[in-house]
């Protein structure tokens, strides 16, 4: 089982050391009796030394603390106006380019060897990644199509009781690579 770890108030750790330093006890006394390791004592007693001027000139600590606020305000306060400068300009920026750039030219602007991932540049450039992976399909030839329906016309003349599934079956036979969905369309 673990034993967790003790925190002292500073009261209490400000009465061990003032006991400590009136002498009468030895430290290993002192921690026995509150039930504290000596190492710890003795590290507040040195924390303490250290630090006891504070106790009669608080006010060149505060200063000091108060300055350093100041100089982390001042330079958060010119930090955000940076940043909200750079922000309005993105946005300028992005708004002018697509409304200059048709989505080809924004999508040939994509760089892979930059260190901006591609979704962040599609985000961007206002494109749909989804887009840059897409091959459109080949539109059906005129030529094609025309010789499919004179091949329809054909086998409903010669068989006009022949449905469109039959008809598909009929176009399977005769060689042409056609679904039952465009059959059943014409």
């Amino acid at each position: 089982m673990s034993v967790k770890r003790q925190s002292y108030s500073a009261d209490f750790k400000a009465k061990l050391v003032l006991e400590a330093l009136e002498g009468e006890k030895k430290i290993n006394e002192i921690a026995s009796k509150y039930e504290v390791l000596p190492l710890s004592l003795k590290n507040w007693k040195k924390q303490f030394l250290e630090n006891m001027s504070l106790a009669f000139d608080k006010s060149t600590v505060v200063k000091e603390y108060k300055d350093e606020i100041e100089e982390l305000k001042k330079s958060k306060d010119s930090i955000a106006k940076k940043l909200g400068e750079t922000i309005v300009e993105k946005d300028f920026l992005a708004e002018k380019l697509v409304s200059l750039a048709s989505s080809k030219e924004r999508k040939n602007l994509l760089n892979t060897k930059l260190n901006l991932s591609l979704n962040k540049q599609c985000k961007l450039l206002h494109i749909g990644k989804s887009s840059l992976y897409y091959q459109p399909k080949k539109p059906f030839s005129t030529n094609g199509e025309l010789e499919l329906l004179d091949a329809i016309n054909n086998i409903y003349s010669d068989f006009p009781s022949y449905g469109y599934r039959r008809i598909h079956s009929q176009l399977l036979r005769d060689g042409y690579n056609v679904g039952k969905k465009i059959v059943k369309s014409y």
